[in-house]
C-alpha cells in the first residue's frame, strides 16, 4: 500500500512544533493531527505530497532518510547508477551539468543516468494511450503522491488513473535492461513522495533508494565534494531529449507532443494543493477531459526537496535553458534510436484502491463540539481559516475524528484568553481588597491589645483621680481659686474616661447578635438621639422595597451615629446630612452624604485608622471611624468612602457606603 510500508515518511520535532497550524493548512489530506498541542503526521492518511515540509518555518518536520540506504548500495561492489532527476538544473545552478555529474559520480556511481530518458519512454506511451484508446478517460500518474491521494481520497477514481509507470521506474527498468539486472539504482531528485513509491507492491524493489536533492548537498557537504574538485562528465547513456521538460507542468504533455486544447478541453493540467484537488473532483463528476495531467505541487522544480531559494520563474527558466541546451548538443537520430531501442519495454503497473475517507457525522452529531468551540450557530462560524481547516464546520468535523483540538480555533481561545484576563482582574481586585483588609484587620487587632491594655491599667487609677477631685469640690466653696483647678482637673480627668470608654469600644469583640432589623427606621431613631446645629438638616430616604435586613441594631446604631458625628463636623458652618437605602436580593445599601468641606487627599488614606483625626486637639479621639469600620467587618460588610475637598473640581463633601448582608452568616 502507497505510503504505508515501512518507517514514516515524515515525522515531527516535538521540541521545535509551535503548534501554528500552517502545516494542517497546506495538507490535503489532513493526515495531521495535533495532539496535546503538537503537529503528529498519521503515517496511514499521509500522501508525501511534502507541503507540510515546506511549509514549517520551524523546520519541525523531518523526512525519513535515505542515508542507510544509499550506504548500502554503494558499499554492495554491485554496478549501480545514480538516476538524476530533470529538476536538477533549478537546484543546481551557477555550475555546468558536467561539473555537477562530476560530482554524483565521484561519490562511487559506476554510472551517471538522466531521469529525463525515462520521462520521454513514459510520454510516448501516454501518446500511445491515448490514440489507442479514443474514448478513454485517464489521470496522469507521473506523480506519486497523486496516485497516493486518489488511491486513498478517492478510490473509485482508481480505474482512471493511467496504468504507466512514472518516469523514475522506466529509468530504472530501461537500465536494467541496458546494463544488467543486477544494477543496483539510486534516484536522486525534489520529491520526497518518490520514498513511498519505493513501497508500493506494484513497483516495489524497482528503486533501491531515493534521496532528495537537501540529501545529496548534505552527503556532498559530509565527504568534501565540491565543484572545483571534480573531473566534469557528461552523462552516461541513454540521453534524454524533450522529457527535460518534466518537471515543469505540463511538460509531460511536449514531451509526448499533445496539445493542451482550451477549447475541447480533452487535456488538462494542473498544479498545486487546490487546483489539483479540484481536478479529482471534477473528473469524479464527470469531466469531458481525456487525460489530467496534474501534480500535487506546482511543478517538481517546487518539490519538498529543492533547497534552492531561487522563485519559481527563476527556476523555470534554468530548466527550460538545460533542455535547449542539451536538445542542441544531442543528435536527435541517435536520441530516437534510444527511445526505439526499449519499444519493447514493459513500462505497465496496476493501483489498487486503499479508502480512507471518514464518514461525515451529522450536524446533530457535531452540535457539542460545535457548542465547545463558541459557535452557537451559524452568525459564529467565521471560516477565518486559523485553524487550519477551511470552515468551522470541518474544524469541528477534525475534532470529532480525533484529529484536532478546540485550542486552535484563534477566535474562540481569544474569547476565553478575554474571559480570563476579565477574571484574573476581578480575582487581582479582589486580592487586593483583601490584602488590604487583612493588613488593617492585623493593625487593628494590634493596636486593639494595645487599646486594651492600655484602658485597663489607666481606667481604675484615672477613676481615683475623679472621685477624689469631684471630693475635694464638694469642700472648697469658700475658696475660688482651688475650686476652678479642681474643676479644670475633673474636666480632664472626666475627657481622659472618654477616651479610655472609646478605648475599650475599639478593643472589644463584641459578638454581632442578629436579628431582623428595620434599617430606614433604626436610621431615623439613631439620629433622633443625636444633638444636631441647628444649621444642619437631615434627610433620610428609602429606595428599596425590602427595608429589612437581619444586623445587630445597636452595633449599626453606633455605626449610624459615629457618621453623623463625622458629618457634623465636617459642615461648622452648616448643611444637609442624606441617608438613602437601598440594596438588593443579597445586600442592603446605606448612603450617608454631607455637603460639608471633604476630606483632603492626604489624608483619605488614612480615615479609619485607630486614633487618626483631623479635629482640633480635645475634639476627637479619633476612634470613632476605626470603631465603624470593626463593626461593619463583624457583619461581613463592606464600607467605603468618596470624597472632594475642592470646589474647583465640583461640589464639596464626602459620602460613605456601608452594604451589609441582609441574612446572617450560617453558624
Amino acid at each position: 500500500m502507497s505510503g504505508n510500508v515501512g518507517k514514516p515518511l515524515v515525522t515531527t520535532n516535538q521540541d521545535r512544533c509551535k503548534a501554528c497550524c500552517t502545516c494542517v493548512r497546506e495538507c490535503p489530506a489532513k493526515a495531521i493531527r495535533i495532539h496535546r498541542g503538537k503537529a503528529e503526521v498519521l503515517p496511514e492518511r499521509c500522501v508525501g505530497c511534502g507541503n507540510c515540509v515546506k511549509t514549517c518555518n520551524m523546520k519541525a518536520l523531518l523526512v525519513r532518510s535515505s542515508a542507510e540506504l544509499f550506504d548500502a548500495v554503494l558499499s554492495s561492489g554491485v554496478e549501480s547508477s545514480a538516476v538524476i532527476d530533470p529538476a536538477f538544473p533549478a537546484e543546481f545552478t551557477g555550475m555546468d551539468y558536467r561539473v555537477f555529474v562530476g560530482m554524483v559520480k565521484s561519490l562511487g556511481f559506476t554510472y551517471v543516468n538522466e531521469g529525463a530518458f525515462g520521462a520521454d519512454l513514459v510520454a510516448e506511451r501516454y501518446r500511445k494511450l491515448l490514440e489507442a484508446n479514443p474514448d478513454g478517460r485517464y489521470i496522469g500518474t507521473n506523480c506519486p503522491a497523486l496516485i497516493n491521494y486518489a488511491e486513498m481520497y478517492h478510490p473509485d477514481l482508481t480505474g482512471r488513473l493511467a496504468p504507466i509507470v512514472s518516469p523514475m521506474v522506466a529509468t530504472a527498468r530501461a537500465l536494467r535492461k541496458l546494463y544488467g539486472s543486477d544494477l543496483k539504482v539510486v534516484f536522486i531528485g525534489p520529491c520526497i513522495a518518490r520514498k513511498t513509491e519505493t513501497d508500493d507492491p506494484s513497483v516495489k524493489d524497482e528503486i533501491d533508494a531515493v534521496l532528495t536533492f537537501e540529501e545529496l548537498r548534505e552527503i556532498f557537504e559530509a565527504r568534501g565534494i565540491e565543484a572545483g574538485n571534480v573531473t566534469p562528465v557528461d552523462f552516461d547513456p541513454p540521453h534524454a531529449g524533450l522529457g527535460a521538460l518534466f518537471p515543469l507542468a505540463g511538460g509531460m504533455l511536449q514531451a509526448a507532443g499533445i496539445e493542451e486544447d482550451l477549447v475541447s478541453g480533452d487535456i488538462v493540467t494542473a498544479g498545486g494543493m487546490r487546483s489539483f484537488q479540484d481536478a479529482l473532483k471534477e473528473m469524479e463528476s464527470g469531466t469531458n477531459a481525456r487525460l489530467l495531467d496534474i501534480l500535487c505541487c506546482d511543478g517538481c522544480i517546487m518539490g519538498p526537496g529543492m533547497t534552492t531559494p531561487d522563485r519559481r520563474f527563476r527556476r523555470r527558466s534554468s530548466i527550460s535553458a538545460y533542455a535547449r541546451g542539451r536538445l542542441s548538443e544531442l543528435d536527435s537520430d541517435s536520441r530516437l534510436t534510444g527511445i526505439d531501442r526499449f519499444r519493447d519495454l514493459d513500462l505497465s503497473r496496476t493501483f489498487a484502491a486503499h479508502d480512507m475517507r471518514m464518514k461525515r457525522p451529522s450536524r446533530q452529531e457535531l452540535r457539542p463540539v460545535l457548542e465547545k468551540l463558541g459557535k452557537h450557530g451559524p452568525e459564529d462560524e467565521l471560516n477565518c481559516g486559523a485553524c487550519g481547516y477551511e470552515t468551522c464546520h470541518d474544524h469541528a468535523v477534525a475534532i470529532f475524528d480525533g484529529l484536532a483540538e478546540s485550542e486552535m480555533c484563534l477566535p474562540h481561545t481569544i474569547d476565553l484568553l478575554k474571559s480570563a484576563l476579565s477574571d484574573l482582574e476581578s480575582s487581582h481586585a479582589e486580592l487586593a481588597d483583601a490584602r488590604e483588609a487583612l493588613e488593617h484587620a492585623e493593625k487593628m487587632a494590634t493596636m486593639g491589645q494595645l487599646a486594651a491594655g492600655i484602658a485597663h491599667e489607666v481606667n481604675n487609677p484615672l477613676g481615683i483621680v475623679l472621685m477624689y477631685a469631684h471630693m475635694l469640690l464638694d469642700n472648697c466653696e469658700e475658696n475660688p481659686a482651688i475650686c476652678d483647678d479642681l474643676r479644670m482637673i475633673a474636666e480632664q480627668a472626666d475627657r481622659c474616661r472618654k477616651i479610655v470608654s472609646g478605648l475599650l469600644d475599639f478593643a472589644r469583640q463584641n459578638k454581632v447578635v442578629h436579628q431582623p432589623t428595620d434599617v430606614p427606621e433604626l436610621i431615623q431613631r439613631t439620629v433622633s438621639l443625636v444633638t444636631l446645629p441647628p444649621e444642619i438638616a437631615v434627610e433620610c430616604r428609602t429606595e428599596t422595597d425590602d427595608p429589612i435586613a437581619e444586623l445587630d441594631p445597636d452595633q449599626i446604631a453606633q455605626v449610624i451615629t459615629n457618621l453623623v458625628t463625622n458629618a457634623i463636623a465636617a459642615m461648622p458652618a452648616g448643611g444637609l446630612l442624606k441617608f438613602v437605602v437601598g440594596g438588593d436580593e443579597q445586600n442592603i445599601r446605606i448612603d450617608a452624604s454631607d455637603n460639608g468641606v471633604g476630606i483632603q487627599p492626604a489624608d483619605f488614606k488614612r480615615i479609619f485608622d485607630p486614633f487618626f483625626t483631623t479635629k482640633k486637639i480635645g475634639k476627637g479621639t479619633g476612634l470613632g471611624l476605626a470603631v465603624t469600620y470593626g463593626i461593619v467587618k463583624m457583619h461581613r460588610g463592606q464600607i467605603s468612602a468618596v470624597t472632594n475637598a475642592d470646589p474647583s473640581t465640583g461640589p464639596t463633601g464626602t459620602t460613605f457606603t456601608v452594604i451589609l448582608p441582609r441574612s446572617a452568616p450560617e453558624e
